[in-house]
């Protein structure tokens, strides 16, 4: 299995619209994010340049079904 990257919450929101979704809203340091297709939402914390803990962005790609392959090619 592929080591997950290490990245913020900024350039997670950056690869998922690159992955055609969309920003639905923001509330305090986390915004929601849903997939034009499937309509599935998921939570993205942006919390003042952190890297996002691998548990979480895991748990993003599992709900929207992305491989950590995708998130990758995503990312550049």
């Amino acid at each position: 299995m592929p080591k997950l990257p290490v990245v913020t919450g900024a350039e997670v929101i950056k690869a998922l619209k690159r992955a055609g979704l969309t920003v639905r809203r923001q509330r305090g340091s986390h915004v929601i994010m849903q997939d034009r297709q499937s309509h599935v939402s998921v939570s993205v914390p942006v919390h003042g340049g952190e890297d996002m803990p691998s548990g979480t962005l895991r748990g993003i790609l599992h709900k929207l079904d992305l491989s950590i392959e995708e998130f990758r090619r995503l990312l550049k």
